[in-house]
Formats: structure tokens, sequence, C-alpha cells
């Protein structure tokens, strides 16, 4: 069976690492767990290493300072990548994203180079959002399919599956977005190239422990990051034609 590995970034995470590592380890696809950890004050890296201690399918990336969501991402793909995974996730450490939806992203990966965890596709599937965080959310979405043309109900979404040769696609030293629009840039960059994208409904869950990380710089970032992918990708909407990159 192809490998499959699951990228973990944590800050401050320890309430949180434990039954997710536990989630993932029994889920009926298996999977590798990857935790990509920005020295976190709480002891979560020191946690995570006593558990790939116990556990050979989980591994473990510390990084010297907090560093931003997306540079912990491309961290985690190059690791990847060095190794024999045929899909890779990303996911986030506060259960937000259910374990227990990867075998159904996996599955849709059999036909993709992208799968996208959608919290928007038929309807809405969010749980525990305050209404101003929704309306964020939402209006980012149609924001960045209006800019840019991408024609995905949720580009700001976290919960993905990428196949190997769609990372390896991607120059993940030209990748510039460390925030949220991390998200939107990834996706952006796989689209553009023509590559299959698809959208799997999921359900997503406020966070019960921990802290969020949304700033206003962050906002400001997507806000702008935008602009520029419509800019590299020649001021336009739509894919490039097939073979050009």
């Amino acid at each position: 069976m192809k490998k499959t590995l699951v990228i973990v970034p944590t800050y401050n995470e320890r309430e949180n690492l434990l039954p997710l590592a536990e989630r993932l380890l029994r889920l009926r696809a298996p999977v590798e767990l990857l935790v990509v950890d920005d020295n976190s004050p709480d002891g979560t890296g020191r946690l995570a290493d006593d558990l790939a201690a116990k556990h050979p399918t989980l591994h473990v990336v510390h990084r010297p300072q907090k560093n931003g969501l997306g540079r912990a991402y491309i961290a985690g793909f190059q690791w990847a990548l060095a190794r024999d995974y045929e899909c890779v996730f990303e996911m986030d450490a506060d259960f937000s994203h259910d374990p227990e939806d990867i075998p159904r992203l996996l599955a849709a990966a059999a036909d993709a180079d992208c799968v996208l965890g959608s919290r928007y596709i038929g309807g809405i599937r969010i749980v525990n959002w305050p209404l101003n965080r929704l309306m964020l959310s939402k209006g980012a979405a149609v924001y960045v399919r209006v800019v840019t043309g991408m024609p995905f109900t949720d580009p700001t979404g976290g919960f993905k599956c990428f196949r190997r040769h769609a990372l390896q696609s991607v120059n993940l030293e030209a990748v510039q977005s460390n925030g949220y629009s991390f998200q939107i840039e990834m996706t952006h960059r796989l689209w553009r190239q023509g590559l299959k994208i698809v959208e799997v409904p999921i359900i997503f869950t406020e966070r019960r422990e921990g802290r969020s990380k949304m700033s206003g710089h962050i906002i400001r970032e997507a806000f702008l990051m935008v602009w520029k992918l419509w800019i590299q990708n020649g001021c336009r909407r739509r894919p490039r034609a097939p073979g050009k990159r």
C-alpha cells in the first residue's frame, strides 16, 4: 500500500497532541504522522519526541522558533518528498479537522492531484463559529474566487491531501506566503498548472483547547497575496494551457 503522511504543525498544542495522535494512528486507513513543532513553550515538542519514541510511525521535526504556518508546512513537505510518501496531508492540531475524514479524502485522491476538504460545498458545515468569523471566511472565499478565478468553495481551508507529483511540481522555496494565505497560494500554484483539484465536504469544528492563531497581519497578508497570484498567472482568471508552467 502506498504510504500516507499527515503533517500537523504545532505551537502550544500540548493538550491536543496526544489525543490527536491516538486518533490518527488507529485509523482504518494506515497513516504516518509528522509533527512540525515551532519550539512550543508549553512542551509540545518534548511530548512529540516522547510519542515518537513509542510509535515508529510518528515523526518529529523541530524548528528553532515560531516562524509561521506556511514555513512549517514547507518544512514538512520537504521532509515528505525526501522519503517515499505518495499522499501528503495538511491538518490542524486542534481537532477542527476530523481524522475520520482522512479515508474519504484519500479515496478522492485516487483520481486527483489535490483534494480540498471543503466547509462550504453544498452548504455550510461549521460548528461553534461566531457570525463575524463565518462572514470573514465566506467573504474571503468569494474574494479569492473573483480575483483569481479559482472555482473552489473553500480556498482558505487547511485540510488537504496532495499527491506526491503535485508537490514535486511546485517550487516550494518560491512560495511566498506564510499565514493562512499559504493555503490559497498552494492551491493556486497547482490550479494554474492545470492539475486536477477536487473538493470533498467536511465538517469543521472550532477548537476545544488552546488559542486560535488568527491575527490582523494574517488577514492583510491574504488580502494582498491574492492579487500577487493573479499577476503571477499573467492577469488571467483561468489555468494555463496544458504543458505550460
